[in-house]
């Protein structure tokens, strides 16, 4: 199953059918919303509104456990996440899509885990994105003929204000692509769930860097996003049968396979409950 987190425009992609809404739970609280699912030809996928439906849950409010944990429990094996961003390049104007392949995060929010104390585990975010995706998306979007970069450095922070002008320029002086403030801890999450991640990055705004752009208006942020979604339901439309089933060559869905270091008799077994669905696979190893 394809797992999609993203506005709600999305939802409404051609061709999807047996819609139905249905509640997910999750033991690290409520997630956004209610989950999406649905059928695209032969393959499942089920939505997530990063935000809630109606855009009522601010960035930093957003529970990133439940929203992956609540996605692995419906059995999504790989998410797509995707987000509106400003850009930190004059080559990345607004309409482009961005390939996200790093991130940095500079947003306060917790947790940004769920492992804790009673359950220590350590997974690897050198390639924080699933490079397998990362090529299905690219290969859509050339398809579609949309204006697309593959690869760049998304920048997360904390939100909900814009950046300030001197915070826009110590970004670009790390070389970074996009900046925005929903995909942290949300790929860290996904990596320790064991679910592919990648990010398409639509590019809204050019943040307040630029000289024609010296600040960012919701109004023309909303206008954008909006062409934006019409091009983001089609590049799904297109990726979801390119997405093959079976173990990722990559081995996203065996993060976790070396990286709990708590002995089994050392464990939390509350913790442990919680993470039937997450880490589940190694747990019930021990």
């Amino acid at each position: 199953m394809i797992g999609i987190v993203g506005g709600t425009g999305l939802y409404d992609i051609e061709g999807l059918t047996d819609r139905h809404w249905r509640h997910v739970g999750s033991p690290f609280g409520p997630p956004s919303d209610d989950l999406l699912f649905g059928r695209l030809g032969t393959r499942q996928v089920v939505f997530l509104p990063r935000h809630g439906r109606g855009h009522r849950i601010p960035p930093h409010e957003i529970n990133f456990r439940a929203n992956i944990d609540a996605l692995k429990r419906a059995g999504a094996t790989c998410v797509i996440s995707v987000s509106a961003v400003g850009s930190l390049k004059t080559e990345l104007p607004p309409g482009t899509f961005v390939m996200v392949d790093q991130f940095i995060d500079r947003t306060l929010r917790g947790p940004k885990t769920f492992f804790g104390k009673g359950l220590v585990a350590h997974v690897s975010m050198g390639h924080p994105t699933c490079l397998r995706l990362v090529d299905d998306l690219v290969a859509s979007a050339q398809a579609l003929s949309l204006p697309h970069q593959k690869g760049g450095t998304y920048v997360v922070m904390e939100g909900p204000q814009f950046s300030t002008m001197a915070e826009s320029e110590l970004h670009r002086s790390w070389k970074a692509d996009v900046i925005g403030m929903t995909n942290m801890p949300e790929a860290k999450l996904a990596r320790e769930a064991e679910l592919c991640y990648a990010t398409v990055a639509m590019v809204t705004d050019f943040d307040c860097w630029h000289p024609d752009h010296d600040h960012v208006e919701v109004a023309d942020v909303i206008r954008v996003m909006t062409a934006n979604a019409s091009s983001a339901r089609k590049l799904l439309v297109d990726v979801i049968p390119r997405i093959t089933e079976g173990a990722c060559p990559r081995g996203c869905d065996r993060a976790l396979e070396h990286a709990i270091l708590t002995a089994p008799a050392a464990r939390d077994p509350e913790l442990v409950d919680h993470l039937d669905a997450v880490a589940g696979r190694v747990l019930r190893k021990a």
